[in-house]
This record gives C-alpha cells, sequence and structure tokens, in this order.
C-alpha cells in the first residue's frame, strides 16, 4: 500500500499561482498512478488531474488544461500539481489519490490523502 501527504495550499489572489505536493510513503510508488481531485463544500469531490504509473500519460479536468501541470518525481516519491492563473472557481480542498489501475472517478482510487485547502481570493 502507499500513503500520501498532501501539502502547498494557501490563500492566493485570482490569477495567482500556487503548487501542491503529494509526498508518498512506501517502496512502491511506482506502482501507482496518482490522481489529483478536489471538493468545495456542499459539492462532490471532482477529478481535476492523473498523471500514470510511467509519468508518459497525463489527463485533466476542462476547465483547468493549460492553467494546471501535474507532474512526479521518482526520487522524491512525489506527485506535484503546479496550478497557475488561478480563478476563485479553484477554490476547494484538494486531495491526491493512489490507484493501481488508472481513471478519472473517484471510487477507482484505494488511497487518500488528507487534503490541502486552496483559496482564490477574486
Amino acid at each position: 500500500q502507499v500513503q500520501l501527504v498532501e501539502s502547498g495550499g494557501g490563500l492566493v489572489q485570482a490569477g495567482g499561482s500556487l503548487r501542491l505536493s503529494c509526498a508518498a510513503s512506501g517502496r512502491t510508488f511506482i506502482n501507482y498512478a496518482i490522481g489529483w481531485f478536489r471538493q468545495a463544500p456542499g459539492k462532490e469531490r471532482e477529478f481535476v488531474a492523473a498523471i500514470s504509473k510511467s509519468g508518459g500519460t497525463a489527463d485533466y479536468l476542462d476547465s483547468v488544461k493549460g492553467r494546471f501541470t501535474i507532474s512526479r518525481d521518482y526520487a522524491k516519491k512525489t506527485v506535484y500539481l503546479q496550478m497557475n492563473n488561478l480563478k476563485p472557481e479553484d477554490t476547494a480542498v484538494y486531495y491526491c489519490g493512489g490507484t493501481t489501475g488508472w481513471g478519472t472517478h473517484v471510487d477507482g482510487y484505494d488511497y487518500w490523502g488528507q487534503g490541502t485547502q486552496v483559496t482564490v481570493s477574486s
């Protein structure tokens, strides 16, 4: 199994940037695709971005394409989500999840971090 810990959230003005980190523990990091999801108050958790086990494939929510970039560092066992040109509608708790498969659905992920708050002010 894998343990995940998110960091990097905070308060930023619209148009600003943040980089979220998802640090994994255990020796099986390479066996997991990692996804970023977010959940705003009163809303369901939604897919934001995912990166494959090899790092060669990435997928994004349409509304973040061109603004967010997902990447992974195998030496540091960390997945990053670089978020640029942030908008107030990006405000949410961001979670990273791990799966031995691949996909954009919450149910497909077996392991989750505790979340990190991102707040974008207008």
